[in-house]
């Protein structure tokens, strides 16, 4: 599973929980995208979630 290149996000893990208040275990999976980013040393492929994509912390290659 990827994890973010800015923020570390990655899955989380918690509970489905029925109407009877049956729990069992469900998996969050975060919006991962692999990009071409603009770093120090040049451009790379990174997978960064969608949040920092659209808060503009990472600066997209053309």
């Amino acid at each position: 599973m990827a994890v973010c290149y800015v923020c570390g996000k990655k899955k989380a893990v918690g509970n489905n929980v029925s109407h009877a208040n049956n729990r069992t275990k469900r998996i969050f999976m975060p919006n991962i995208q692999r990009i071409r980013i603009m770093t120090e040393s040049g451009t790379k492929r990174a997978y960064v979630c969608t949040r920092c994509i659209r808060s503009n912390k990472v600066a997209k290659a053309v």
